[in-house]
């Protein structure tokens, strides 16, 4: 029951304290990730990766938002965020917030998790405590491997501070000329086309209790650092100190005075290789002053960017223990399935000289899709037994005469984009849109686009000012008198990599009003369409917007008039201030409210007369929660949707984005039930408090744990058999996952 009714003081719901700060939020996003890399529970190679993640997070914030907001600063930006802060007060507040967290995770890695990896055999060892025949080892390893790649640089008068690479790791080396008693400063860069870290040999494996270690080496840099003499020979070597450079990313891409967007992102890329102007420097906290000020002076930077470390530097490295085979020391490995009405079909077959797919008649994909609309949750589901086997039979099937697609992100090697070539190549008309503007993923795009294009596949770059994010497949077949249009329509990117980590959901239906609004939907991508309405789709910038408030004040008008309302919705960050101040309306209203929200939340919960019927969670764990889903119980009548947008600005206004409802009762039920195993979570669910800080649920000493992410994987596993399965895939690889 509704904790309150719509009190009849009119309150301004846009002022500032009832909104978290952007930055802030992402920050306590990223310290949940630190917290799974602290917990005991966590399987130890695991924590690594956890560790590895926390890294790579904190390098593309600074990368991005950090240097978003130093331009600000410069360009002295004085507009305020919804939560009232200026760009120098969120730089501020930023530092402050992540010191404690930064020097957490480099003291727990130095003290718990490297102890802990001893303790298993996985010995990451300081040149200093290494044996003489180690040394020998790695000294002679130096010469012939390492010493070869190595530029050390000189800072003198005549040779100026070189340019530092965004996201180097580097050793600042003092120096002294014997003969003059000078002492002079280089740089030598560490470099990263070599193993960060350097196993040694088995035999030289270090040895406890009579147990030969599993994996014995040294970082790279130490390796370097105890053979600066051959680089810089005739030289006393004073001392040297490691520091590592960020830089500004992002890509300063002006669209609209870009004849070649293609080749605009290009140019901008060549850029990023270089790197912006700096924006963090993180150095060992033993570095002297001296030192620590000509780094600060010749790269421009302020105190306020300086991250001292206490050990190791550059922990998104540790990454590269996963790939050690040492199962006990990771999460149980994961069996993806197949949905239970795929499991019927047999793999057809290709024909060697008509490269067609022989399948028996009425036994193929889209049968299944005929019957009725089929729903897939990855990664408990096979993506390629689902997403890539539905494309990669409409590439061979003779029937097929189109495949339209858009393409975010995608993997280096994608059969995805393989099959679309083949079917190019197959004859069939085939569409697709490349973003060339998905951060980080500009230069893999634009390999694929190329080779699109060389096969005669239409490709298309996108809207100017828009990024296109949606998820979206269509293939158009004949069948007997008529055309048929089958869709995919997804929360995630069509990458088969990421699929196996990220959890997502997808929708296959040949139902006429979908296939007509993805029809206009292409249209808009790929020609002069204004669409203004569609059929059934939530289309950003379109209607997107429009439809969530009306779908949300509809609830507000229910529980206006007497009726239970009820929202709830699963997505990565929520954002936008005029949902947030409709979602405190419809609180206000009494509608119950529960969100799940991975990431950033700007939005308040718990407070009274404000958002009291609003609670919130973000589960984080062993999958990276990526799916959307939007229910509204509608007095009744339930609407559930999902796909590809969050409730942020950008997803609604400034990208083109697609939402779909679910209308068959059976997946919309499934749908439900997805909900509520995540809003039971007890093991990896946190609850938003009203003043931005998380607390993390834990059982009851009664109370069974419910680990959501798990629970999905066993119902995945239940709901199939993996011998049929495998009776049924002759290879196997193409119906089960790990």
């Amino acid at each position: 029951m509704p904790k309150s009714k719509k009190s009849s003081t009119p309150l301004n719901l846009n002022e500032p304290q009832y909104y978290i700060n952007r930055e802030l939020s992402w920050l306590e996003f990223n310290n949940r990730v630190l917290h799974e890399a602290c917990d005991s529970r966590t399987p130890l190679l695991e924590r690594l990766k956890f560790l590895a993640i926390f890294s790579s997070n904190l390098d593309e914030f600074f990368m991005v938002r950090v240097a978003a907001l130093k331009q600000q600063v410069e360009a002295k930006v004085s507009q305020l965020t919804p939560d009232g802060r200026t760009p120098q007060q969120q730089l501020d507040d930023i530092r402050l917030n992540l010191i404690p967290q930064f020097t957490k995770q480099h003291q727990h890695f130095e003290q718990v998790v490297r102890p802990l990896l001893a303790s298993h055999g996985i010995h990451i060892l300081d040149y200093i405590n290494l044996t003489q025949k180690q040394r020998t080892y790695l000294d002679n390893y130096f010469e012939e491997q390492i010493f070869p790649v190595l530029t050390p640089l000189a800072v003198d008068p005549s040779h100026p501070f070189p340019y530092i690479s965004n996201l180097s790791l580097n050793l600042a080396v003092v120096v002294k000329n014997p003969d003059t008693d000078e002492e002079l400063f280089a740089r030598v860069k560490v470099p990263n086309v070599l193993p960060r870290f350097l196993p040694l040999p088995p035999d030289l494996a270090t040895q406890e209790n009579g147990q030969q270690s599993y994996w014995t080496g040294v970082p790279l840099e130490q390796a370097i650092a105890h053979n600066l003499d051959s680089l810089f020979p005739g030289m006393n070597i004073q001392e040297y100190h490691p520091f590592r450079i960020t830089r500004d990313a992002d890509l300063a891409l002006e669209e609209d005075e870009a004849d070649d967007l293609l080749l605009a992102i290009e140019q901008e890329l060549r850029k990023r290789r270089i790197g912006g102007s700096p924006v963090r420097i993180e150095i060992q906290s033993q570095t002297p002053e001296p030192i620590r000020n000509r780094l600060l002076e010749d790269l421009e930077l302020t105190e306020s960017d300086v991250y001292e470390v206490d050990g190791l530097l550059g922990l998104r490295d540790l990454m590269s223990f996963m790939a050690l085979p040492l199962p006990e020391l990771k999460d149980p490995p994961r069996q993806s399935v197949v949905p239970t009405r795929l499991q019927r079909l047999r793999e057809p077959s290709l024909d060697a000289d008509t490269d067609v797919m022989e399948v028996e008649e009425g036994r193929d994909f889209f049968s299944i899709i005929r019957e009725k609309d089929l729903f897939v949750h990855h990664p408990y589901q096979s993506f390629s037994a689902t997403v890539v086997r539905f494309i990669t039979h409409a590439a061979h099937d003779p029937n097929v005469l189109a495949i339209k697609m858009t393409l975010y992100r995608t993997s280096g090697d994608s059969p995805i984009v393989n099959a679309l070539i083949a079917a190019a190549e197959n004859g069939k008309q085939v569409s697709v849109l490349v973003e060339l503007k998905a951060r980080f993923d500009e230069e893999n795009n634009i390999y694929w686009a190329r080779r699109l294009e060389r096969v005669g596949v239409h490709v298309v770059y996108g809207l100017v000012g828009l990024k296109t994010h949606s998820k979206t497949v269509m293939v158009v077949r004949r069948e007997k008198d008529r055309m048929r249009r089958y869709v995919h329509i997804g929360t995630g990117n069509y990458n088969p990599k990421t699929a196996r980590l990220y959890t997502d959901l997808g929708l296959f239906s040949c139902r006429e009003e979908l296939g007509a609004d993805i029809t206009d939907l292409f249209n808009f991508l790929t020609g002069y369409s204004r669409q203004k309405s569609y059929r059934e789709l939530l289309v950003a910038p379109v209607n997107m917007r429009d439809r969530f408030l009306e779908l949300i004040r509809r609830e507000i008008a229910n529980a206006q008039n007497g009726f239970s309302g009820r929202i709830v919705a699963k997505m990565n960050s929520l954002v936008d201030p005029q949902i947030i101040a409709t979602l405190y309306e419809a609180s206000r209203a009494g509608v119950q409210i529960d969100l799940i929200i991975r990431g950033i939340c700007c939005l308040r919960p718990g407070l009274p007369d404000i958002s009291e019927n609003i609670r919130i969670i973000s589960i984080v764990g062993r999958f990276l929660e990526h799916s959307r889903i939007y229910y509204f119980h509608n007095n009744g009548q339930e609407e559930i949707y999902i796909g590809s947008a969050d409730w942020m600005r950008r997803n609604l206004d400034r990208r083109v984005e697609v939402i779909t409802p679910i209308q068959d009762p059976d997946i919309a039920k499934d749908l439900q039930e997805i909900l509520g195993i995540m809003l039971a979570d007890n093991r990896q669910a946190w609850d938003l408090q009203a003043d931005g800080s998380y607390i993390q649920r834990r059982p009851g000493e009664d109370c069974p744990e419910a680990n959501s992410q798990i629970t999905f994987i066993n119902m995945a596993l239940r709901s199939t058999s993996i011998a049929t399965n495998l009776v049924d895939s002759p290879k196997g690889s193409l119906l089960t996952e790990s």
